[in-house]
C-alpha cells in the first residue's frame, strides 16, 4: 500500500481508531527502566521522553501528570504530506480538547485527554465523514 499525500483522502480515510489503556509522557536520564516498554520515544536535551502505559510508569515510580488516550489514524499517510495534522489539530481545537501528535512510518497517533477521548474520537469520525462527502 503506497502512502497518501492528497489531504481530502487522507482526512476522508483516517479511520480513526482508540487503542485500549491509559498512556503518560514520562521522562528518564538514560534508557528506559526495567519493565517499561514505551509506545513512542523523543530524545531530547533534558532526557529521554516516554510515552508509555499508566500501570507500567507507576510500576516503575516514573512521574507524569498528564493522563492520555491513543488514537491512531489507520490511514497510511506519507511523512511528506501537509495538512492532515492541521485538520486534525484544528477539529480538536474547536472542541478545546489537547493533542499530542506522534507520527510514526506509516501511522499518526494522538495522545488526547483520557477522560475526552471517545469524545476525540467521535469529533475525529465526524471530520472524516464531513471529508468523504466533499470527496464524492
Amino acid at each position: 500500500m503506497s502512502a497518501e499525500r492528497d489531504l481530502t483522502r487522507l482526512v476522508a480515510g483516517m479511520r480513526p481508531e482508540l487503542n485500549p489503556g491509559r498512556y503518560v509522557f514520562a521522562t528518564v536520564d538514560g534508557p528506559a527502566p526495567a519493565g517499561v516498554a514505551p509506545v513512542a520515544t523523543v530524545v531530547e536535551r533534558e532526557g529521554l521522553s516516554l510515552v508509555v502505559r499508566q500501570e507500567e510508569a507507576d510500576a516503575a515510580s516514573l512521574a507524569y501528570d498528564y493522563v492520555a488516550g491513543w488514537i491512531t489514524l489507520r490511514v497510511h499517510s506519507a511523512l511528506d504530506a501537509v495538512g492532515l495534522t492541521a485538520a486534525v489539530a484544528r477539529e480538536l481545537a474547536d472542541a478545546g480538547l489537547s493533542c499530542n501528535v506522534v507520527a510514526g512510518f506509516h501511522h499518526d497517533h494522538l495522545f488526547v485527554e483520557h477522560a475526552r477521548a471517545e469524545e476525540a474520537l467521535s469529533r475525529l469520525r465526524g471530520l472524516a465523514d464531513r471529508a468523504s462527502g466533499a470527496s464524492a
